[in-house]
């Protein structure tokens, strides 16, 4: 009780609707990074460019049920409340916002989100109704909050890409993208990295490397994505147990396999002991 006063007297922890209205009313310039807690260098450093582009900066922690797929999953997600409001709060955090699932979704829009054939591709493809749990939650917290911008991380690429689509064509709201954050070994910084041991860890930075270098062969020649691509699945599997959902390469511009004259990115979802790792390249 005693740490929760001294995070109040430097930031305002808002939990009830009410609160969060009168903390928002006259915002013209709120910056808002939505996540879902397990705070990392990657959160941080979205906050960070949020308070230069943004008067206020608020940050939610919700672990949102309906973008799981699986009840484990959510149940096993990793939670750190208390570390995450010592972090929040060297960071000068404006505005904590920890909802309840019963205030976020009770009696609030019943309208369904759903995503057309097209966009129905790499995690979309795997986790069904996972994006539609991401698109609600997010059009629930632009109507609660109406931020200027929400700043998003580039590890998770084909979730900024449809909540750019989505949110910028029916609200005001801008969304940003931000570069991963990579640590030392150059894995993508994660809140499900916390339930590997470092031995897995390292082991991730060597399947990292070798994407790295898929890339850039996959740049040197494109037309032989293909074949690259069959082939370093196929060591993946063999020398570090990995199970491998999707390996493709597609455009930045509208997530397609026409590579012709566009910028693209290498995408990948594998599971690593029994660990659900994404990223892009």
């Amino acid at each position: 009780m005693f740490y929760l006063l001294i995070i109040l007297l430097q930031m305002k922890l808002i939990k009830h609707i009410t609160d969060l209205n009168k903390a928002v009313n006259g915002q013209k310039k709120l910056g808002f990074v939505p996540t879902m807690g397990s705070l990392h260098k990657g959160h941080e450093s979205l906050i960070k460019i949020s308070k230069k582009k943004c008067e206020k900066t608020m940050v939610s922690i919700f672990v949102n049920p309906t973008q799981f797929n699986n009840k484990n999953d959510y149940k096993n997600y990793p939670r750190s409340l208390n570390k995450d409001l010592k972090v929040l709060k060297k960071l000068k955090v404006d505005y904590v916002y920890i909802p309840t699932v019963t205030q976020i979704y009770r009696g609030v829009d019943k309208s369904k989100i759903s995503l057309n054939k097209l966009e129905k591709i790499l995690c979309a493809k795997f986790r069904k109704s996972h994006f539609e749990g991401v698109l609600n939650i997010l059009n629930r917290f632009v109507k609660l909050i109406s931020p200027k911008i929400i700043f998003m991380g580039e590890k998770d690429y084909q979730q900024f890409f449809l909540v750019k689509k989505y949110i910028e064509k029916k609200y005001r709201t801008k969304v940003y993208l931000s570069k991963t954050i990579r640590n030392s070994n150059m894995v993508a910084l994660s809140s499900r990295n916390s339930l590997l041991n470092q031995a897995n860890l390292e082991s991730v930075g060597l399947i990292t490397r070798k994407l790295f270098d898929l890339k850039y062969s996959i740049n040197k020649n494109k037309n032989k994505s293909n074949i690259l691509i069959k082939e370093i699945k196929k060591e993946l599997t063999q020398k570090f147990d990995v199970k491998i959902e999707y390996l493709e390469c597609r455009n930045t511009d509208n997530l397609s396999t026409n590579l012709y004259k566009r910028p693209f990115k290498l995408f990948i979802a594998y599971y690593f002991k029994n660990v659900r790792l994404i990223d892009n390249y």
